[in-house]
């Protein structure tokens, strides 16, 4: 999905004015596929807490991406047919994304709550043996 996003706005950058070739058309591109990028990267990760933070960023590359849509459009570089189009595919990502945050915010729950149990045993823990002494 996001995959479609970022395909999308290669194909229509290409028609950017070329003094945009370093600005929009790059940050644009830059953004979209950071979307993707950052998903993947975040699923290699060996903790839900260090995907939950790549997704994260994937999330806030949507948004970027999502505003340099909307500026591209207000500049006359997308017509309102694209800029509708892309933006659709830009709701569809950023409610999959959406979910797959939720599941993995859940999966991770559990984990933080152990860890959280573990160290309130560990504080008790060793604060009853000082106390003790």
């Amino acid at each position: 999905m996001s995959d479609d996003l970022t395909v999308g706005i290669y194909r229509l950058t290409k028609s950017f004015p070329k003094d945009e070739v370093y600005a929009l058309t790059s940050q644009l591109r830059r953004a979209a596929y950071s979307v993707a990028t950052n998903i993947v990267e975040g699923s290699s990760r060996s903790s839900q807490k260090d995907y939950l933070h790549f997704l994260y960023i994937s999330r806030g590359s949507l948004n970027e991406t999502r505003y340099f849509m909307h500026l591209a459009h207000r500049l006359g570089y997308l017509s309102e047919e694209k800029y509708a189009e892309l933006d659709g595919q830009g709701d569809v990502v950023s409610r999959t994304l959406a979910g797959l945050i939720q599941a993995v915010e859940k999966e991770a729950n559990p984990v933080a709550r152990v860890a959280a149990k573990l160290t309130s045993f560990m504080f008790f823990s060793i604060g009853s043996a000082v106390c003790c002494l």
